[in-house]
């Protein structure tokens, strides 16, 4: 990149649209050609060259083939969606997308690794409707969740072990035929043999360590990260003894939730109540 568009004083929205500027310029393009090229309109690549419009996931993978640039404009696309992401959930991805074990404890809603596309889309709507983000956050907040579970088809995958609160299978988010096949997507990811899953019944009440949802990433070099969300901020935790004590509270989370077959069989429950 040029100095001008490497600019980090720049929106990472202005960034790509400086990018694709240049990129299209170098090659002596025009917006109608890129467009054709691309299978988008002139309009658009001038919206996006000014930074007027928001980048979809789908648009950056485009013009990454068009002009050969290996996932560059899929990087400066994160760039975007993670400036709308809670503060610190850039630098957990990070860690994620390198990961070679992930352990997860979800409350209320699905862990965001096992969301559908219309699932993930009914809550960021809500939030939408709340007045807490902007529809384009909103679309942005979908599409990097679509990217990042591109990390469960990486080779060799990660394994990952979710431990899910009961409320995550009863809460109706979407309606009754969005849940119905987010419940068989759950189903489905639970018979791969990379992916266990079991459910914290209600059943446990004070038991159950954590108050709000975490994960725990095992890293390549053995060393494990720690990751806690609240309502305003996400937290990278890298200290010996918080991260020691969210392994063994985990650890007897997984002995004292359901089964893997009992968690199937309630999975199943769940979808076949709400048909």
């Amino acid at each position: 990149m040029g100095h001008d568009e490497d600019d980090q004083s720049l929106s990472p929205a202005v960034r790509f649209g400086n990018e694709l500027r240049r990129q299209r310029r170098a090659r002596g393009w025009s917006q109608a050609s890129l467009g054709k090229r691309m299978g988008y309109s002139h309009g658009l690549i001038s919206y996006l060259e000014g930074a007027k419009k928001p980048v979809t996931r789908k648009f950056a993978v485009a013009a990454d083939r068009v002009f050969e640039t290996d996932g560059m404009f899929v990087e400066l696309w994160r760039r975007i969606s993670n400036a709308s992401l809670l503060e610190g959930f850039d630098e957990y991805v990070e860690s994620e997308a390198r990961c070679r074990r992930i352990r997860t404890f979800e409350l209320n809603v699905m862990p965001g690794l096992f969301q559908t596309e219309a699932y993930a889309t009914a809550l960021a709507t809500a939030a939408v409707l709340r007045g807490s983000i902007t529809k384009a956050q909103a679309q942005e907040r979908v599409d990097f969740l679509m990217g990042r579970q591109q990390v469960l088809r990486r080779d060799p995958p990660p394994t990952v072990h979710a431990v899910m609160d009961e409320s995550c299978l009863l809460r109706p988010v979407g309606g009754r035929g969005v849940m119905v096949r987010q419940l068989q997507h759950l189903e489905s990811l639970a018979e791969l043999p990379t992916v266990t899953l079991q459910i914290a019944p209600f059943a446990l009440g004070e038991h159950v360590p954590f108050t709000m949802p975490i994960v725990l990433l095992t890293l390549r070099d053995r060393s494990i990260v720690g990751y806690a969300e609240s309502q305003a901020r996400g937290i990278v935790e890298r200290g010996r003894t918080t991260v020691e004590g969210w392994d063994s509270d985990y650890d007897q989370l997984q002995v004292e939730s359901l089964s893997k077959v009992a968690t199937l069989d309630r999975i199943r429950a769940a979808w076949k109540d709400l048909e």
